[in-house]
């Protein structure tokens, strides 16, 4: 049994007009399960596929108060590539954003709800516009263990200051797991849903996750079809259905 990381999901005052921002930040496609969602996947995309880790925006009426603890690095090719995105995803709404990063190469940026993001200068070969999903944390070993036994994903790196993990078929954006002194504090606004394969139990899961060092969170949501657990540094993520 396995799970694979299939998308993130992200809090928002205005889903659709979120959603908007980010599908032209991608090139992506733009849909809605229902209100108050607003789903993005790459055009002519075939769900799921390790090719992408798609975008759920859902609607909430909490505030963002805190720095988000998961986010998305943008890929590009050069720094001239850089420095047009970068202008490119002003001109939509975006704005610089000083998080403590000081004279780095990557351009921290927020979406137009204050989500941070980074565009990075260098490239990431078959990444898609994501090239990697980044969780603050306290300890990259620990989480590299957790979720490298999670899911069926192959841990690239281990070392004391960041995690690296990919899909085993070399495809689609990594996984990072970054230290940070930053202290969780609030739920997250952005999480990761991950997804058992065809023919896994979701209960059987749910349970083996919970051995590996998760632990399960009520949320009194009652009757769902998925799982909300959190990972060994509290971190929530959705154990989605099987498919």
């Amino acid at each position: 049994m396995a799970t694979r990381l299939v998308q993130i999901n992200m809090k928002a005052r205005d889903d659709s007009a979120l959603g908007g921002f980010w599908a032209k930040a991608l090139g992506w496609g733009i849909s809605s399960e229902g209100p108050g969602v607003t789903n993005l996947e790459p055009e002519g995309f075939v769900y799921p596929d390790p090719v992408a880790v798609c975008v759920d925006i859902v609607v909430s009426p909490e505030p963002k108060t805190v720095k988000n603890r998961v986010h998305v690095d943008l890929a590009t090719t050069s720094a001239a590539h850089q420095a047009e995105v970068v202008a490119r995803l002003e001109g939509l709404g975006a704005t610089l954003a000083d998080v403590g990063q000081g004279d780095v190469p990557w351009t921290v940026m927020a979406d137009p709800e204050g989500n941070e993001f980074c565009v990075l200068d260098s490239l990431y070969d078959d990444t898609g516009p994501i090239a990697s999903v980044v969780v603050d944390c306290a300890d990259p070993r620990v989480m590299a263990r957790f979720w490298g036994e999670a899911m069926d994903w192959t841990v690239h790196k281990v070392t004391d200051h960041s995690a690296v993990l990919r899909s085993a078929k070399g495809v689609g954006p990594y996984l990072q797991f970054l230290r940070t002194p930053d202290v969780k504090t609030v739920w997250n606004r952005v999480h990761l849903d991950v997804r058992p394969y065809p023919g896994d139990d979701l209960e059987a899961e749910a349970a083996r996750l919970r051995s590996l060092g998760a632990t399960a969170v009520d949320l009194g949501d009652g009757d769902v079809p998925w799982k909300v657990l959190a990972d060994p540094e509290g971190n929530e993520f959705c154990l989605l259905t099987p498919s």
